[in-house]
């Protein structure tokens, strides 16, 4: 019995290999960025999540002193008040370290310029933050600007370490965290993603706070 002859496979030419290694890569490029676009939109509900924490923390400690913001109580009270007229962002979260549990969240994911701390080790330093304190914040004004996100521009230049104020030139975002967008905490407690903050007669203004302390 003759046994039929196996029919070959015609072997891929240079041209077709070339054509699926371009259609893998394209593939695999789509994938990758589109993986990335999650995770960056994914790192900003973390963002927002981070705030609200923040400004739960913040209402706590509150309780445990008459209402007020850490801004507004003097250090021998237990406060930051005079560490952060020197524009010591770090001081206002580490009187808080009871209430915020952990520093990790004082650091966006979104944020590649500053590194998590994992515990407070009281050597907490501006890399370790990604939010700005309003200075001038109060207990007696819901919408007062309380914190939010420090890669801040002013008359389309990066706000320098220190006090700021909004009072003559209002500030936007750059666009490398949230698009060009900033979260921000409110005395309220929300959370609101503007796209300028100041006292600029402009829609979408913030008008809470002039003040404010940038790691």
């Amino acid at each position: 019995m003759k046994i039929p002859t196996t029919q070959r496979c015609r072997a891929f030419t240079m041209v077709e290999a070339l054509v699926v290694t371009l259609v893998v890569l394209t593939l695999l490029a789509l994938g990758i960025l589109g993986f990335g676009k999650l995770r960056h939109r994914a790192n900003n509900i973390h963002c927002v999540s981070f705030l609200v924490q923040i400004g739960i923390a913040t209402r706590i400690w509150q309780g445990d002193h008459n209402g007020n913001y850490p801004m507004e109580v003097s250090v021998a009270q237990g406060g930051a008040q005079e560490l952060l007229a020197t524009g010591n962002v770090s001081a206002c979260f580490e009187v808080m370290s009871n209430e915020l549990g952990t520093p990790i969240i004082l650091a966006c994911l979104n944020d590649t310029k500053s590194q998590a701390a994992t515990v407070w080790s009281g050597d907490l330093s501006r890399t370790n933050i990604s939010y700005f304190i309003g200075l001038a914040a109060t207990n007696s004004l819901e919408s007062t600007v309380l914190a939010g996100d420090d890669n801040l521009l002013q008359n389309g230049r990066a706000v320098a370490s220190g006090i700021v104020n909004l009072g003559t030139s209002p500030a936007t975002w750059t666009s490398h965290r949230h698009q060009g967008a900033g979260n921000v905490l409110m005395g309220d407690g929300s959370v609101q993603c503007v796209k300028q903050m100041g006292f600029a007669s402009s829609p979408g203004t913030l008008f809470a706070t002039n003040r404010i302390v940038v790691p």
